[in-house]
């Protein structure tokens, strides 16, 4: 049998909607409807403005049951009606748009030189955006529950004040987060085996919302997902450019994950022998060779260590330096840009991703670093032209992994986890 997006399948008494979307779709689940109401709720987001009818003839469900489905995303402000259209055949239709104005959606990262915050409405706009210095790499997990917590606090007051309900808190750190939430190391923050996601419940009382933990360049791969230019696209990885490098891996439009919740540590393969050692103890990692904190260390030729503190100060004299043509920086960011191709590499012989996204510190050099990233990758790749893959600066800014928790919380919404009326 040949299937599309819409076509219906009996497998005795039931009825499956057969769909090469990732999304939620119906399904013979125990609440269907709740099922039923995500996905319309869905549909809205990826084709407003759109009628009743269309979502209809695209989901396959009845007329009927979307006239339901869609009154009550009305009656919980997930949607609203916005006016009529007469470009179309037949009878002019009303339209419809997400509201989820009464409602907000937050992510915090946690980073080795500041916490950022974002918070989001349910269309995905940009309500919060805030900046705080911490002392990430110094500071104890008890101290970076209190400061994280104080963040969030602030966060929903703020959220208060705008008369909107904060349904869901996810946090980013740069360390292996179990598939529980537990973060089991993160060696750039010194933390072992923290149960934040605990501790933070605790901190902030047992707050309505639920809290989570996430790895933060899964969230920032998140955040690619459903914000980014590449956006559409099913295969995608996301690289963090703090002190650490981490990868945020999309397969055909889901999370790549793991057994355990550990996948993406492209920052601990080794791809010099020789090199320098890594935080983790072993020589020669990408993250030694390729990361932020290695561009500083070609630099200062032995000097004292960049202070996390001081990242932004020196990639901005650095990027001056590039635009300076000097020559010797150029060098510099060529060879690791080379270095980095070889992780590319590795990535597209093993996943081809239709992007490779740089995010964090490596945008500001992203044009003097891609093009020797794109050479090393395309010697190295056994597919012809790296099989597709591109090498892209991320566009999210320096809040991308903060904004991937909140898209995760925006995820888990549109899977069933209505908020109830207001």
């Amino acid at each position: 049998m040949r299937h599309d997006g819409r076509s219906l399948a009996r497998a005795g008494t039931r009825l499956t909607l057969i769909t090469s979307t990732t999304g939620p779709r119906p399904a013979d689940f125990t609440d269907v409807r709740a099922t039923n109401l995500a996905v319309v709720l869905r549909f809205v987001r990826e084709n407003a403005p759109c009628s009743r009818a269309d979502i209809a003839a695209s989901t396959g469900l009845n007329k009927a049951t979307v006239s339901s489905l869609v009154a009550d995303l009305i009656e919980r402000r997930l949607v609203r009606e916005t006016g009529l259209t007469e470009n179309r055949v037949g009878r002019p239709a009303t339209m419809l748009v997400l509201d989820g104005s009464p409602y907000a959606a937050a992510g915090i990262e946690v980073n080795v030189d500041g916490l950022t915050v974002v918070a989001v409405d349910l269309s995905g706009r940009q309500v919060l955006t805030l900046r705080k210095s911490f002392p990430g790499i110094g500071a104890s997990a008890t101290q970076a529950v209190a400061a994280v917590a104080a963040l969030a606090r602030r966060t929903v007051n703020r959220m208060v004040r705008e008369e909107r309900r904060v349904l869901g808190l996810v946090v980013a750190v740069p360390g292996l987060v179990g598939v529980e939430g537990r973060v089991r190391f993160a060696p750039n923050l010194d933390w072992h085996d923290v149960d934040l996601a605990h501790d933070l419940a605790a901190a902030l009382r047992d707050p309505e919302f639920p809290i989570q933990v996430d790895n933060d360049a899964n969230l920032g791969a998140l955040a690619e997902h459903r914000f980014g230019p590449y956006g559409g696209a099913g295969n995608l990885v996301y690289l963090t450019g703090e002190v650490g490098v981490g990868a945020g891996v999309i397969v055909d439009g889901r999370l790549l994950r793991g057994g355990q919740g550990f996948s993406g540590e492209l920052g601990h393969v080794q791809v010099d022998p020789a090199g320098p050692r890594c935080g983790c103890g072993r020589l020669g990692c990408l993250e030694a060779v390729a990361g932020i904190g290695a561009v500083f260390g070609r630099f200062s030729e032995g000097g004292p260590a960049v202070s996390p503190a001081v990242v932004a100060p020196e990639i901005d004299e650095v990027v001056r330096l590039a635009r300076a043509g000097d020559r010797a920086t150029l060098a510099v960011l060529a060879d690791i840009g080379g270095s980095l191709g070889k992780g590319v590499a590795i990535l597209a012989n093993l996943l081809n991703p239709q992007a490779v996204v740089l995010g964090g510190h490596y945008v500001p050099l992203a044009p003097w670093l891609i093009p020797a990233a794109e050479a090393e990758a395309r010697v190295r790749t056994i597919a012809p032209d790296a099989g597709g893959c591109r090498i892209v600066a991320s566009t999210l800014g320096y809040g991308a992994a903060a904004l991937g928790g909140a898209a995760r919380v925006l995820d888990f919404i549109e899977s069933g986890r209505l908020p109830t009326r207001p």
